[in-house]
């Protein structure tokens, strides 16, 4: 029977103190204790269903929790302040000094510049690989490797990675495989698939309001404990706690991601199909031309889709700040970095989210400066939508004029 992640989420019931159908807020930075006794168990981490304190953790983050690991389908999950607030403790909880990092060549820039100029200083040393080839991964690996890294769908340039295929490597090296699935919630379930962590950024699709900023850690309850041991757990230490009314405002907004992926996905193939029978070098994995689209059939959880990002190449970044402008001047989205929002944002990640990464590495990976990055919006008509973006590309000679071209005989 197909995994559906949605029916994970939907099947969990909470009720308010006072039979809310919404669970009541936590609003409380530290709890009271019935004896002294249970106190010290608390802070030994042997009393189950007892609150120490809400940067360890709080109702309200547990219920989030439970609901994102209900998703993703591990033991259980830690919700963090940010996405890096989950990325970065995790990779520092695996690593101590000496110890080395095979990762994606293209993933999200604050990851990248993380591992690249930040972890050496603990000397953790991270080597970069193309990880849509596993012979280049597994010879990256050393006896110093503790940690695998990629994001099952890379940010900008959409790589696909074969999760079962590195969760194999992984687990033939004893490594762990750290998999941040922030661009396809709900069409790939890395767990199920052998991944060992699986992270988020809660601030893009899953929330889907841009109002919040938010990360999830999920994986086994042995892993999560030491993620908050108030001795040397990496969350509970550097303190990137998610606040209580973040989390429930989360909460409310997961329900109904099931339905905003579905529509992200239906509005990007659209596009996508348009953009490339135009003549435009477009990237989405939904399209056959993708290299890794047969791989991303074989993982995905087929109700949801492709997911709603893509990116086109218009040749330079001149060409590509002039159409991102004139997009947002006719309302077809904003000019902005992050994603996941109800509406289309759009940005060039070589001077934006990918800056981190040196020019020369960009062009080794194929970032050119051309490339524009569109998380696809909820437009109820994609199609207008689609019209008006092409007489935007025309306008600017990016794309010739069609011949008796008007909206609705696309």
């Amino acid at each position: 029977m197909a995994f559906k992640p949605a029916n994970n989420i939907q099947d969990l019931q909470y009720f308010g103190e006072f039979g809310g159908v919404n669970p009541s807020i936590s609003d409380s930075s530290t709890y009271t204790f019935l004896s002294a006794k249970t106190m010290f168990d608390t802070f030994e981490g042997n009393a189950d269903g007892c609150y120490l304190y809400s940067r360890h953790s709080s109702p309200s983050n547990l219920y989030l929790g439970e609901a994102l690991a209900a998703m993703e389908d591990t033991e259980t999950a830690n919700v963090t302040a940010s996405g890096m607030g989950a990325i970065t403790p995790v990779l520092l909880q695996l690593c101590g000094a000496g110890d080395h990092i095979v990762s994606s060549r293209t993933i999200y820039g604050g990851t990248y510049a993380f591992l690249k100029n930040f972890t050496p200083r603990l000397n953790i040393e991270t080597t970069f690989v193309d990880i849509t080839n596993l012979e280049k991964v597994e010879a990256s690996i050393t006896k110093s490797t503790k940690v695998l890294y990629c994001e099952s769908v890379s940010n900008p340039l959409l790589e696909v990675a074969d999760i079962k295929g590195l969760a194999k490597i992984a687990n033939k090296y004893n490594i762990k495989l750290v998999v941040d699935n922030t661009f396809s919630p709900l069409s790939i379930s890395p767990a199920k698939l052998g991944a060992d962590i699986v992270l988020h950024s809660l601030t893009k699709f899953i929330n889907g309001s841009s109002d919040t900023v938010g990360g999830v850690v999920c994986g086994t309850q042995k892993f999560i404990n030491q993620l908050r041991n108030v001795n040397d757990g990496a969350s509970m230490l550097l303190g990137s706690t998610m606040d209580s009314l973040r989390a429930a405002s989360i909460l409310k907004n997961l329900r109904t991601l099931h339905i905003r992926m579905q529509q992200h996905s239906r509005n990007a193939l659209f596009l996508a199909k348009k953009f490339e029978s135009d003549g435009l070098k477009t990237v989405y994995p939904g399209l056959p031309s993708h290299p890794s689209h047969n791989l991303f059939k074989s993982m995905m959880n087929e109700q949801y889709g492709f997911g709603g990002m893509l990116t086109i190449d218009v040749g330079s970044l001149e060409k590509a700040n002039e159409l991102m402008e004139l997009m947002q001047d006719r309302n077809l989205g904003y000019l902005a970095v992050s994603l996941g929002f109800y509406k289309t944002l759009f940005s060039a990640p070589g001077t934006s989210t990918s800056s981190e990464i040196p020019e020369e590495e960009q062009k080794e990976m194929g970032l050119s400066d051309g490339l524009i990055r569109f998380s696809i919006g909820l437009d109820a008509d994609i199609e207008r939508t689609y019209y008006m973006m092409r007489t935007c590309m025309e306008e600017l000679y990016i794309l010739k004029p069609k011949l008796q071209y008007s909206y609705g005989k696309v």
